[in-house]
């Protein structure tokens, strides 16, 4: 084994979790710019067409940045040669990002080309730093090599394709990816992964997932700032304006408050840390950051037409709390040992669901629907907290 292989590991004899390198937060600066470009995509394209784009774009850009957190649970970026690693895949990530409004338009070999080499590259910069230090984990990733290698293919063949048949190849390479893990990467002649094979430093996952969630949250301020700057100095829209900010705040306590926290010591201290980490960061962590993507969304139409809404603007106000809801509630009682998810989610879930019905019935406008989920997640928020303070056990709150 050589010097230089012993060496891009992390360290892990000690009791405390890895700590998130400054490397990791520079790397983590062009997702900013992918989730902006997300987001205002699904704006300037708010259709069931458009919506399927931008949703199977997210997939893609969540699942590259997700394969990355997880190999630099193992790989210390502190040494050399794992920081340029990442900042060839910020490279990468950028073009990609760039790509993003114009996937399924122009620049679609451009998006699956640099998510192929991102994808295959990392993998292949894991079997190198794993090679003779840990056999176990080096046959994990040579079987999510070939996994990878595969849905490449798709990827490349749909950024050749046009119209449907890019839908398709991107879709069947999604599926693959998606799949995997569930599989757990079986290859034949290789095998099947374990859990046990994902000896994952959890404290450190659960970290740098939140601080995604920080990152879509903080998109969603900048885009209500931005579009805010742009307005009239009125009644009407410093409502709106408030209103999206006390949204970001009650979505950020709900989040961080006690669910964050609580899932990062479950996961540390779990016999299997990375069943937990493929279920409740892996695949729930997306329905949290995509709802809150459609909220951003859903803040600027408020802010821009604050007077009256269409179906899509009403999918988008009413769908992206509901998502971030949902996620949070999954992603609770999958940390938490609930019998059931938190019951100030479900009513707010519910609450969601009856403004829904009653939106065209009473003719509401965007603002008025906008400042309604802002007071349905501020009351989830509150009701959660005085039911923590007041010691209710988990299940009852």
């Amino acid at each position: 084994m050589s010097a230089s292989a012993r060496t891009l590991l992390r360290n892990r004899s000690g009791h405390q979790h890895g700590r998130v390198t400054m490397v990791e937060l520079f790397f983590d600066l062009v997702f900013v710019f992918a989730v902006t470009q997300l987001s205002h995509t699904l704006l300037e394209h708010l259709t069931p067409a458009g919506a399927l784009q931008t949703l199977l774009l997210f997939f893609a850009v969540w699942w590259v940045w997700i394969y990355t957190s997880w190999c630099t649970n193992w790989l210390d970026p502190e040494t050399p040669p794992v920081r340029l690693m990442l900042f060839a895949l910020m490279l990468g990530g950028l073009l990609l990002s760039s790509s993003l409004p114009r996937a399924f338009g122009e620049r679609g070999l451009l998006f699956a080309c640099a998510y192929a080499a991102m994808q295959v590259g990392r993998t292949a910069f894991m079997m190198y730093a794993l090679r003779g230090r840990n056999a176990a984990l080096f046959r994990n990733f040579a079987r999510i090599g070939v996994w990878l290698l595969v849905s490449a293919t798709l990827w490349i063949a749909g950024g050749l394709a046009q119209g449907e048949a890019r839908y398709a190849w991107w879709l069947g390479a999604l599926l693959i990816e998606y799949i995997g893990p569930f599989a757990f990467f079986w290859v034949p002649g290789l095998g099947r992964s374990t859990i046990a094979d994902w000896d994952v430093d959890g404290g450190h996952l659960a970290e740098r997932c939140a601080l995604f969630v920080i990152i879509a949250l903080g998109e969603s301020i900048l885009v209500t700032g931005a579009t805010f700057s742009q307005l009239p100095f009125d009644g009407v829209h410093g409502a709106a304006f408030v209103s999206a900010f006390v949204g970001s705040v009650a979505m950020w306590w709900i989040y961080f408050d006690s669910g964050a926290e609580r899932a990062s010591h479950r996961i540390a201290q779990a016999a299997d840390p990375g069943r937990q980490a493929r279920m409740a960061y892996t695949y729930q962590h997306l329905l949290i950051v995509g709802g809150i993507i459609v909220c951003a969304v859903a803040d600027e139409i408020v802010l821009m037409h604050p007077g009256h809404v269409d179906q899509a603007g009403l999918a988008a106000i009413l769908g992206g709390p509901a998502l971030y809801l949902l996620g949070n509630a999954l992603f609770k009682w999958t940390t938490n040992d609930r019998r059931t998810p938190p019951l100030s989610h479900l009513a707010g879930l519910a609450a969601l669901l009856a403004l829904t019905a009653a939106a065209h019935p009473l003719h509401l406008s965007a603002l008025a629907l906008g400042v309604a989920t802002t007071a349905i997640l501020v009351l989830v928020a509150l009701w959660e907290w005085l039911a923590l303070r007041r010691a209710v056990p988990p299940a009852a709150h």
